[in-house]
């Protein structure tokens, strides 16, 4: 894997999207004023009397739909200003052990190790205990409050080589800003939803409420429509950038190759048992995950925040790689806290024959 060019792709295509992104933004509010604009004439020509455009029509359309964008987008961004602890808390994940389990003292060396290498803060590790599902998730808005998140599922069938792939990966999002960037942008699509609600609730009212909300509605539903496919398409080059950084860093294919190709083996025998749940189906976390939960058609591949698995591993390879088979790791048993060593009380048998007992 040529990850160096991988990357700088990655990068430009990023770029080139958020520009993209931006325009949209420009486009919606011209398109609402412009909405408005076409059911004020038609509403002219519907009735006899001519009504000139009101004073500042422009101004206040544009405003107020920059008004919801933007207000929107700084609403939903300090909800997800909580942190990554507390969002990683909300699916289920607790601190990882590395005192009790050596499968989670293996993910906190493997953790550790690599931060050295990539010069960067070591993260909150935690552990989907419930999850058996191969995965993982990097989350929080800075440095401060960064955290790594693995299933249960990985521990389990994931070699060291492998865990450090996924951890690579992971890694990589938090040192690029994946992670902020991504809850920027969830800001702003939900700021382009507002301006579709708004038209909804407009629309219900009476008088000539209806004429204009549904052109508010209409345009607005587009906007938000174009918002998330491009938020959908960064994401997914976010992801490239993080598997070729993944390959740079550990330099090896087979690390986060093999991650991958147990995804294809687990997805597909769940598929055949009919068991498609992994616990990691909440909305905020989801463009987040090393592999998206849940696939959709060819439609739903614009709105996809993860690349198709298949494609994931061709680029990792340089070709294709079939599934590889799911078996469990073998670990040592996990250490056993030690007992607590009783002293003998006044009334016990050792204390009775020697009455010193009590003083050893």
């Amino acid at each position: 894997m040529k990850f160096w060019n991988h990357q700088e792709n990655a990068r430009t295509e990023t770029r080139r999207l958020l520009l993209a992104f931006a325009v949209a933004v420009l486009l919606l509010v011209a398109g609402v004023h412009g909405a408005l604009v076409l059911a004020w004439w038609l509403l002219n020509a519907l009735l006899p009397v001519h009504w000139p455009y009101p004073a500042g029509f422009m101004a206040v359309n544009m405003g107020m739909t920059l008004f919801f964008i933007l207000g929107g987008w700084w609403l939903e961004t300090a909800n997800l200003r909580a942190g990554g602890v507390k969002l990683a808390l909300r699916v289920g994940a607790r601190e990882a052990r590395p005192g009790s389990s050596y499968a989670e003292q293996r993910l906190c060396n493997v953790v550790q190790e690599l931060c050295i290498a990539a010069h960067m803060p070591v993260p909150q590790v935690m552990v989907l205990a419930r999850t058996p599902a191969i995965n993982a998730f990097a989350a929080g808005w800075d440095q401060s409050d960064a955290v790594v998140a693995v299933t249960q599922g990985a521990l389990d069938y994931l070699n060291r080589e492998e865990l450090q792939g996924m951890v690579a990966h992971e890694l990589s999002h938090l040192h690029e800003g994946d992670t902020r960037l991504k809850m920027r942008l969830a800001g702003m699509v939900f700021g382009l939803e507002l301006v579709h609600h708004f038209g909804d609730t407009l629309r219900e009212r009476g008088g000539l409420a209806p004429l204009f909300g549904s052109a508010i509605m209409a345009v607005g539903w587009l906007g938000w429509l174009v918002g998330q496919a491009l938020q959908a398409a960064v994401s997914r080059q976010r992801e490239y950038l993080a598997d070729a950084r993944a390959v740079q860093w550990t330099r090896s294919q087979q690390g986060l190759g093999g991650v991958l190709r147990k995804v294809l083996a687990q997805r597909q025998a769940a598929q055949a048992n009919r068991h498609g749940r992994t616990g990691l189906e909440h909305p905020s976390v989801q463009p987040m995950l090393l592999v998206d939960v849940a696939g959709g058609g060819v439609w739903a591949r614009w709105l996809d925040s993860h690349p198709p698995l298949l494609e994931r591993v061709q680029r990792i390879y340089g070709r294709p790689m079939p599934p590889l088979p799911l078996v469990r790791v073998e670990m040592p048993p996990d250490p056993q806290p030690p007992k607590p060593v009783l002293q003998p009380g006044p009334d016990s048998l050792a204390a009775q024959v020697d009455p010193f007992a009590r003083y050893l």
